[in-house]
């Protein structure tokens, strides 16, 4: 840490690799997930405890729900045990829990703890945890266009008030500032439908290691190699 002078303000986590953790260990699928809800509470409380304001990390994606029904099934729950453990710990760690997504095709009782979740760290003022679960990037995009033209349908907009803040204001990240940093451990080499408005001036950065194996120590250096990068918006 004594060497790291600019702590990231907003990071993003593609957190890959659970499925080839788990497979390379000739454990269950399902523990790989585990392993990896657990490495987000260790990577969420430290991103806090160092000042990182916004942690996003792709959780469960659209294209997500093609996988077998039984490791879909598994994800759900593990999704509900972590929110309903979690959001009482957030308290005390002042961490505020956000979901970026569609959550009304969602079964009840897990749409309940995404809500109480949400509900019970609103008002907290540390890290804010978005969590993006069944989110898809080109989604997100068309549901925002989808709002502003049902207001410039009612009149409630002009034509010439589409601009990038007003679709800035209709995205899931609406307040936030756009990621600093992507992390994308896992050995992949690509963005998979994340973020893909909010990603246009983000540093990237790709790890070999499984996402469970991804500690603080790896956290550290992809922000010591972003603080080696020159960002420059497109300036000289």
């Amino acid at each position: 840490m004594d060497n790291i002078t600019n702590i990231p303000q907003h990071i993003a986590i593609i957190m890959d690799g659970n499925r080839r953790w788990a497979k390379e260990r000739g454990i269950e699928t399902k523990e790989g997930h585990k392993a990896g809800a657990e490495n987000l509470e260790n990577i969420a409380k430290y991103c806090n405890k160092i000042g990182v304001k916004y942690l996003t990390v792709y959780a469960f994606s659209t294209e997500n729900w093609k996988r077998s029904k039984e490791e879909v099934s598994a994800l759900m729950i593990l999704l509900r045990n972590y929110l309903n453990k979690f959001s009482k710990n957030a308290n005390k760690e002042n961490i505020r829990i956000k979901i970026l997504g569609d959550i009304s095709v969602l079964e009840s009782g897990l749409r309940k703890s995404v809500e109480d979740a949400i509900t019970k760290t609103k008002d907290n003022t540390g890290l804010t945890l978005n969590i993006a679960f069944n989110y898809g990037g080109r989604a997100e995009i068309t549901n925002a266009v989808k709002k502003i033209a049902l207001k410039l349908a009612s009149n409630e907009i002009k034509l010439e008030d589409i601009d990038e803040n007003l679709v800035n204001e209709n995205m899931y990240t609406d307040g936030e500032p756009d990621p600093d940093l992507l992390i994308r451990p896992g050995g992949e080499l690509r963005t998979s439908n994340f973020l893909p408005w909010q990603l246009v001036y983000t540093e990237f950065y790709f790890s070999d290691k499984y996402w469970p194996d991804f500690g603080e120590d790896e956290l550290l250096e992809a922000i010591e190699t972003f603080n080696k990068r020159n960002r420059k918006f497109g300036g000289k």
